[in-house]
């Protein structure tokens, strides 16, 4: 079990951390990928291996979606604005 003050980060800290909520393999896909690090350098792409149907969305809300079919490329990188914490 890891300590709860190394899962802490800064509120200034300038990347995101992601993890794979299934990493299952199959016939196309690998699991090489399970966590990383998203910094202004470096962006995490994604490309849909999903014929129909698929879906994109954040923050556990599926109803705000983008479809995400087969070939489409996603690209997440950190936002220009940043949020600050009002105590």
């Amino acid at each position: 079990m890891v300590p709860n003050s190394e899962l802490k980060m800064d509120w200034n800290t300038d990347h995101l951390v992601f993890t794979v909520r299934e990493p299952f393999p199959s016939k196309t896909s690998q699991t090489d990928l399970i966590f990383g690090r998203i910094t202004p350098n470096t962006p995490l792409r994604v490309v849909s291996q999903m014929p129909d149907n698929g879906v994109i969305f954040s923050d556990g809300i599926e109803s705000d979606f983008l479809n995400f079919n087969s070939g489409v490329e996603a690209t997440i990188t950190l936002a220009e604005k940043k949020g600050q914490l009002v105590n």
